[in-house]
């Protein structure tokens, strides 16, 4: 039995041939972009707009300087991608051929951001960072701990929970980017998974103790350390003191700490008020995009 399309109104149609038009026109600028140089080949693929997502990775890849309709078909064949895939189908690991065999054929890949957000406690970094978390540009780093997991925290995903022992390992491997030790316990970020994000064009955002900020300093000078600021400091002592649950020696301790922490401002690249979270989390975008454009290729 055939199956009729749906009975649009005029309005719907109207509506539906913008919503095209303008998909059109994006897919368009995101070419001209590439063509000229403006943005790399990753920065398109990981541009979270449905109109992008949706664009075929030939189409993509014929509009790259130095590529065109034979070199993208020769590309995709050796990556494993299908003509007709789209963009927002690609996987992890056909991310990581094609960037080999984009680099095996000298075009050019441009890496993403470092990008390392700090500041006192109770200022809202989890927030921003789980406001963040499936945009397609940036890559959330999943630190390793020595802490037993909380509630409702799954391992792989909140952190990685491990030994005492396998904690020393990763130390003596030189397997941490950096790693730090903070209210009886451990925490540390993987370095091959933060390469392997960056390789692929994405954005890494690291959600670290200001002593961490500092080892990622010293590691890789072309990250960018951004620190998020109250908007006053009234507003973050009510924070700090808010919870019921805690004895008034662990508010005291929770205030000192964060007047440290506050001191610490200057030793940052950039520094965000939180106000709001989506406005902070495009600030970071936008921080993170400059940056990355900034770094050689």
């Amino acid at each position: 039995m055939a199956i009729k399309p749906p009975q649009l109104t005029a309005e719907a149609r109207a509506a539906a041939g913008a919503k095209a038009v303008a998909a059109r026109r994006e897919r368009a600028a995101v070419k001209a972009a590439l063509s000229s140089g403006a943005i790399g080949i990753f920065e398109a693929i990981n541009d979270g707009r449905e109109s992008i997502q949706r664009m075929r990775v030939s189409e993509l890849l014929d509009a790259a300087p130095g590529v065109g309709s034979r070199r993208t078909y020769t590309l995709m064949a050796k990556a494993g991608i299908s003509e007709t895939r789209r963009i927002g189908g690609l996987g992890s690991h056909q991310l990581q051929k094609l960037r080999s065999e984009m680099i095996l054929n000298k075009v050019p890949v441009s890496p993403g951001a470092l990008i390392v957000m700090s500041g006192p406690g109770g200022v809202g970094k989890s927030t921003i960072t789980a406001h963040l978390r499936n945009h397609p540009a940036i890559w959330i780093s999943v630190s390793v701990t020595t802490r037993e997991p909380r509630e409702n925290e799954k391992d792989g995903h909140d952190y990685h929970f491990v030994t005492e022992e396998k904690f020393d390992q990763l130390i003596a491997r030189n397997e941490l980017l950096e790693w730090a030790e903070f209210a009886g316990a451990r925490y540390g970020t993987p370095r091959e998974a933060v390469a392997t994000a960056l390789d692929l064009g994405k954005h890494v955002l690291l959600e670290i103790e200001i002593a961490g900020a500092r080892q990622i300093r010293k590691a890789d000078p072309k990250a960018l350390l951004v620190f998020i600021a109250p908007p006053s400091w009234e507003e973050l002592v009510d924070r700090l003191t808010s919870r019921g649950t805690d004895s008034p020696e662990r508010r005291a301790a929770r205030l000192a700490l964060a007047e440290e922490e506050m001191a610490c401002v200057d030793e940052f690249d950039e520094v965000l008020v939180n106000h709001q979270v989506d406005e902070v989390a495009l600030a970071l975008l936008s921080l993170a995009t400059y940056r990355s454009r900034e770094t050689p290729k």
